[in-house]
Parts: structure tokens; C-alpha cells; sequence
């Protein structure tokens, strides 16, 4: 089943050429991952949905754990071609990141989107967006990461990122207080119209 795109978009041949082949095929139902939690995120849902909370988690030492930056990652990593859609609540950053990022200490090494390792929706266009999804696309091979905002029946696109990717990605998000986001689950009776 084809993707769903708002073709009026300024950016539509690039958008046609680049992601208008993905398919439900491309889809990917994420989890995150409690051992890379910082303690001041809850998780809940079978792990497909967290929060960021004012008391610590007794959660377990682990080094992959974040440990200043309330962040996050998915268990496992991409690869190819793949979409997602999150929805969210508050102010959060949306990422892909290799797996070694730093998690220790607060410098933007650590932080998603601030170094080599790690590349986010840049917070304005996020927080500006008039809806809550977001769904992401990357292309792997061709070094493409693309964010939508997710209406009832179109993609509009917010903001492409091109670079060579090395390694897999993982995906990761950033939460600010009050915040949440939620791994949205894709079929096709819950897919866009064409």
C-alpha cells in the first residue's frame, strides 16, 4: 500500500522522489528500552509510552542508563528503509541516534541532535506543529531522515535531515517536564487514505 502525502507540499518532487515509495512494508512497531531510561522517565504501556515524572524511577544501574539528560532510546535498531509515527505531549525531542552515544555527564555530547552521533526535528517546528504526530521516515542507504506531521489524511512535511549514516539507528527521544510521547502502533485499517 502506497504512502499518503499531501502533494501540495513546496518540497513535493523532492518528497515524490524521496519517500512517496515507502510502504506499510516500511513500518516498524518500536518498543523503548527500560535500560537506557533516565530515572526521571516512567514507562508504561508495554513500554510504548513514557512520561517525564518529578520522582526517580528505582529503576536498576546499567551503563547504557542516561543519566543527566532525560532521554531515552528504543530497543531496536534500524536499518534499510523505515517509518513510525509518535504522538506526543509537551515539549519533546524526536531523534534517531547510534547506539554508543554518550549517556554520562551533561554535555551536548550526550543531548540528542547536538553532536555527531545523534539528529532530531528541531524543537521549534515540533512545538509549532498543530498536531500532536509526528511520523518519521528514514532511509538508511540513501542517508535521508524525514519528519511528517501526521493529519487524518495527509503527511505534511516539517523537516529533512541528509547525511551518511554509518551505522544502525536507534530511535530516541528527549522529554522536558509534563512531557510524553506514545510509539503509535500502524495498520492498515489505521493508515491515511491514499
Amino acid at each position: 500500500m502506497p504512502c499518503y502525502i499531501d502533494y501540495e507540499l513546496p518540497f513535493k518532487y523532492f518528497v515524490l522522489f524521496a519517500c512517496c515509495m515507502f510502504s506499510l512494508s516500511d513500518a516498524r512497531q518500536l518498543t523503548l528500552d527500560p535500560i537506557t531510561a533516565h530515572r526521571k522517565l516512567k514507562l508504561s504501556d508495554n513500554n510504548r509510552e513514557v512520561r517525564a515524572v518529578m520522582e526517580e524511577q528505582k529503576y536498576p544501574d546499567h551503563p547504557h542508563r542516561f543519566a543527566h539528560w532525560p532521554q531515552l532510546l528504543c530497543e531496536t535498531g534500524l536499518t534499510g528503509r523505515c517509518y513510525w509515527e509518535v504522538e506526543y505531549e509537551g515539549r519533546v525531542d524526536i531523534a534517531v541516534t547510534y547506539r554508543h552515544i554518550r549517556r554520562k555527564g551533561n554535555s551536548d555530547d550526550c543531548r540528542f541532535g547536538r553532536n555527531n552521533q545523534s539528529w532530531n526535528i528541531p524543537p521549534p517546528t515540533i512545538t509549532s506543529s498543530p498536531s500532536n504526530r509526528v511520523g518519521v521516515y528514514v532511509d538508511c542507504p540513501a542517508g535521508r531522515l524525514s519528519f511528517y506531521r501526521v493529519s487524518s489524511d495527509k503527511l505534511i512535511h516539517l523537516h529533512t535531515i541528509e547525511t551518511k549514516f554509518t551505522e544502525h539507528l536507534y530511535p530516541g527521544f528527549g522529554l522536558r517536564p509534563e512531557s510524553s510521547v506514545f510509539l503509535c502502533s500502524l495498520s492498515e485499517e489505521e493508515s491515511p487514505p491514499v
